[in-house]
């Protein structure tokens, strides 16, 4: 089921992620539950779309690759 506000995302993301890399997992989790039937591939086309912007630094935050500034 696709996330229509930022609110609604699972903690592990709402939680963890700033918030422009909360609106690339919800944007990708919402076009990939249109594309696959299985919610597992949602969640892996929505964590690879964070991961191409986003890397975990040495503090364990998440943070914008330098690439991506």
């Amino acid at each position: 089921m696709p996330y229509d506000k930022l609110s609604d995302l699972p903690p592990a993301v709402k939680d963890n992620l700033p918030k422009h890399a909360q609106e690339i997992f919800q944007a990708a989790f919402n076009s990939a539950s249109k594309q696959y039937d299985e919610e597992s591939r949602w969640f892996a086309t929505a964590w690879a779309a964070v991961e191409n912007v986003y890397e975990k630094n040495a503090d364990d935050k998440w943070v914008k690759k330098p690439d991506h500034k």
